[in-house]
């Protein structure tokens, strides 16, 4: 049992890739010292205003808990695709705790190392395998104060010949094919720090901000402040004594590490960094933000304006944001309201004058259709073939000559006669 268990480290590195991505990536991780870009921003404020830059993580807030080992959980699930698909768990175990077998029958056949917390080893044991212990083992590691969680799966089959006993992978997990009545050892191992005991929580947490000046390269960078979880804070130059910049006291335990900048100056222009690092978690994060001062805004008037209304001085007192509008009314005079008047009286006289117009216009051409009605009657018929009769009246008019006229025998008078004969005959014609 022993060599089975010194044995472990190289059957997790030959058979487990997902050990090698784990140890990777944590030595990738604390051998970085900027840590990775998670946010970067442009910011431009106008000189003289106040700038705050933005950084928040929950995952560095530290409480001092006691209890802090249950935080970190071990458990084992086993998937059974047949006769019926099934999840069971099959054990669990944190620190503070002794690990715990759901399942009667594997009482003392399946175990974890107790060592697990101290050595990051918590491979699962199964001692005597049964047919029934055919399925997909998942080693499931939960750190909730660090917020990380990680899983390895692997794949147990049970044979009876031992022609047939062998590991392998498959593309996805490895495969375990393992003699009936065989003991097998499924490798979980995590040698993180943070998995382990003996460290200080509050000792490996660490946030910090960086300036760079335009024309500074990033390894000249100037420190401005350097923040514990401890409670210890160091402050480099003046700005922070000044109460030029400032950053919450409490930061640490909110999460939020936001850096202040008041009175803002063109000096002030430049890269700010922020860097959060928990080295038990793993932590290493960066945001960045370019700040741009802008030329101030323009100085808002100190009286407030004077509005006249019914001749009384009225002092504004509410203050308006954004674009300032001033509403002046001027006072009303006596001559307004005769204006008004002269301009209603002169559209009615316009419109009285257009009316009388219009009925005049209508009665005269009613008068004129009346005396064409009336001529109508006098003039002549024509008869087919372009003759025209005239009426007797008309020629008895024409013909007629009064019977006691004294120039009956008178040439000159006959021819008179005739010719305005003639011309009421023209006149009626036409």
């Amino acid at each position: 049992m022993h060599l089975d268990m010194t044995l472990l480290p190289i059957v997790a590195m030959l058979f487990m890739p997902g050990a090698w991505g784990q140890s990777g990536s944590s030595g990738s991780s604390s051998s970085s010292t900027l840590g990775l870009v998670v946010e970067a921003k442009n910011i431009t404020l106008p000189a003289g205003s106040k700038a705050v830059l933005p950084c928040h993580s929950p995952r560095m807030v530290w409480t001092q808990d006691r209890l802090k080992d249950r935080q970190r959980v071990v458990h084992w699930d086993l998937v059974r695709s047949s006769p019926e698909y099934s999840v069971e768990r099959v054990l669990d175990m944190s620190p503070g705790a002794r690990q715990r077998v759901y399942n009667g029958f594997n009482k003392g056949r399946i175990s974890v190392p107790v060592s697990a917390f101290d050595d990051g080893n918590f491979s699962l044991v199964i001692d005597n395998v049964v047919t029934t212990d055919k399925g997909v083992y998942t080693c499931n590691l939960h750190h909730h104060y660090c917020q990380i969680h990680q899983s390895i799966q692997i794949q147990l089959n049970v044979t009876k010949s031992a022609r047939k006993e062998k590991r392998y992978w498959d593309g996805e997990r490895t495969v375990f094919v393992v003699l009936l009545g065989k003991s097998v050892v499924l490798p979980c191992v995590n040698r993180r720090s943070l998995w382990r005991e003996g460290l200080q929580e509050d000792q490996q947490q660490v946030a910090h901000w960086d300036f760079q000046p335009p024309g500074v390269r990033p390894d000249r960078a100037g420190r401005l402040v350097d923040l514990y979880a401890s409670g210890e804070r160091r402050d480099y130059g003046p700005l922070f004594g000044q109460s030029k910049m400032s950053v919450e006291e409490d930061a640490f335990t909110l999460g939020d590490f936001s850096l202040s900048i008041s009175n803002l100056k063109p000096v002030d222009k430049g890269l700010y960094s922020c860097h959060l690092h928990h080295h038990y978690c793993g932590l290493h994060e960066r945001r960045i933000f370019r700040l741009t001062v802008g030329p101030p805004l323009p100085s808002a008037p100190t009286t407030a304006p004077r509005v006249f209304q019914n001749d009384v001085l009225v002092r504004r007192t509410e203050e308006v944001e954004g674009p300032r509008v001033v509403n002046v009314i001027l006072p009303e005079h006596r001559g307004y309201f005769v204006q008004h008047l002269g301009y209603f009286l002169a559209t009615f006289l316009l419109l009285a004058f257009i009316v009388v117009a219009v009925i005049v216009l209508t009665r005269r051409r009613k008068k004129r259709g009346l005396e064409y009605d009336l001529r109508r009657p006098n003039q002549g018929h024509v008869i087919g073939g372009g003759e025209m009769s005239l009426d007797c009246t008309e020629l008895r008019t024409c013909n007629q000559e009064p019977m006691n006229s004294e120039h009956k025998n008178n040439l000159l008078k006959e021819s008179d006669m005739a010719k305005d004969c003639n011309k009421d005959f023209v006149k009626l014609w036409k």
